[in-house]
């Protein structure tokens, strides 16, 4: 199929399509603009570890601003979503209108600002948040498809805002949290190393730098998530 072409071909199905085959979306590279690098990184290195395949995506649009990592402070340039998330990626990456949820056993969001910048509105309307109509199809799309969503960090918050009534948790963040029941979920009070998974919707979400950490904290977390995912899958480890 054209629009898989360059999936790394998922080392040639990782032997006859046993292993989980998962989706990353990034929101571009840096936490204050886009993608959190270390939750984006170390959940492409749990997939590799646990013996899955990834392809990254990412929505072709403008980020919502640059800011500069150093200061804190908005820069007066515009970056592009996708390429910014390419630099993760190593240039292996897809827009996110190329995504169809039968070439994946799992989709991934791993957190960063971008996600409520760039992939939706919260971090400007809070629960009154719009979301970006390419990311909603594609929650949409492979909740339908009854396939397992992951979320990390903030990304929960996307995740209730698209599908209502969902259990999730982004830590221990009361407004946050509080956030998500406005937009009709349900939030459970998580530490790292541990996950919420809602087996009715197949959702799982770890809270990451939602509270403070360290990368091996992340990793921990990240891994958790993936270790959920494919048990929810039916693929192996």
């Amino acid at each position: 199929m054209e629009r898989i072409r360059d999936f790394s071909t998922f080392s040639t199905l990782k032997k006859h399509n046993l292993y989980m085959k998962a989706a990353v979306v990034l929101a571009g590279c840096g936490v204050r603009d886009g993608a959190e690098i270390h939750e984006a990184v170390m959940t492409l290195y749990a997939i590799d570890k646990l013996g899955g395949t990834y392809h990254v995506f990412a929505p072709n649009v403008a980020q919502h601003h640059v800011i500069n990592h150093i200061t804190g402070e908005e820069m007066k340039e515009s970056r592009n979503v996708l390429t910014e998330a390419a630099r993760i990626a190593r240039g292996k990456i897809s827009p996110l209108t190329d995504y169809r949820a039968e070439d994946f056993d799992t989709l991934i969001f791993p957190g960063g600002f971008g996600v409520a910048k760039n992939l939706c509105t919260y971090a400007f309307d809070g629960p009154d948040c719009h979301v970006d109509r390419v990311v909603e199809k594609t929650i949409r799309s492979t909740h339908s498809a009854g396939k397992p969503i992951g979320a990390l960090c903030i990304s929960p918050v996307l995740i209730a805002k698209v599908l209502g009534d969902v259990t999730v948790t982004i830590g221990n963040d009361r407004q946050t949290a509080a956030d998500i029941g406005k937009l009709g979920g349900k939030h459970e009070n998580r530490q790292h190393g541990e996950v919420t998974i809602d087996r009715k919707n197949l959702i799982v979400t770890a809270p990451c730098y939602m509270i403070n950490a360290t990368i091996s904290e992340i990793a921990r977390d990240a891994e958790a998530v993936v270790k959920a995912l494919i048990e929810l899958t039916g693929k192996k480890a």
